[in-house]
């Protein structure tokens, strides 16, 4: 029965084919090679009167399928967007003392700060601090930007990170107009910190490079200011006060 009906459908189609062409109905499954040769065969009936051969050649193969089967597409390089910049628009003095109404104190051996109560004549030694403001590429109104540097010299605060807890250090910066951009992407980003205010005149001051670290106070006195953060035992919250210009230099 089956071999009937491919008879048929052979005679039939036989009929309708243009004289110098034949079909003939196989059992053998089709190859990728015996269907492209037939759609080659009928794209060429369609486009001329004439029969011609319809062998297939590997290169006659491989342009049908470059031309008619991979479909172009178009693909547009997308730059990646410029890098953020903070830009400075302000700077002005302050006086910073920790929530024990201790004073900052340069210690010039080691080059740090520390954190002590003052008595007296001692109040000379008292690190007061020219803070920086900046535009955050991303506005928030819960801090704002700041660098800290050290009145009277060209020391700056700058926070580390080279394994795994952030370390705070005072860097010379010999070229401040170094500081008046900063792009996101520097590691100039070390020099800033987010000034978040928790009440009037008091703030705390995260590094933006490290969001989780705080510039912090130790609970003895004259110990140095150092990163910690949030779970530590130390205090983090600042008094920080805008001052005239008329400021004592300090020594």
């Amino acid at each position: 029965m089956e071999s009937e009906m491919k008879c048929n459908m052979s005679e039939m189609w036989s009929l309708k084919m243009p004289k110098g062409l034949d079909l003939e109905i196989t059992h053998h499954p089709l190859t990728m090679r015996s269907v492209v040769n037939l759609v080659i065969a009928m794209e060429r009936l369609k486009g001329s009167g004439s029969v011609r051969s319809t062998k297939c050649t590997d290169e006659n193969l491989l342009n049908f399928m470059m031309e008619s089967i991979v479909e172009e597409q178009t693909v547009f390089e997308r730059g990646s967007a410029p890098p953020l910049q903070f830009r400075r628009t302000d700077e002005y003095q302050c006086s910073v003392t920790d929530s024990k109404k201790r004073s900052l104190v340069l210690v010039q051996n080691s080059m740090e700060l520390h954190a002590m109560m003052l008595q007296g004549g001692a109040e000379n030694s008292k690190v007061y601090l020219n803070m920086s403001t900046y535009i955050h590429p991303a506005p928030s109104a819960e801090a704002r930007t700041v660098a800290l540097g050290i009145r009277g010299t060209n020391l700056y605060l700058s926070c580390h990170k080279d394994g795994p807890e952030a370390t705070l250090h005072l860097e010379a910066v010999e070229d401040k107009n170094s500081l008046l951009s900063i792009r996101s992407d520097s590691d100039m980003v070390r020099f800033l910190f987010y000034k978040q205010d928790t009440g009037v005149n008091i703030s705390t001051l995260v590094s933006v490079a490290f969001r989780d670290w705080y510039i912090s106070t130790a609970v003895d006195n004259n110990k140095p200011v150092e990163m910690c953060l949030e779970t530590a035992q130390r205090h983090r919250t600042f008094n920080i006060q805008h001052q005239s210009s008329n400021l004592p230099r300090a020594s």
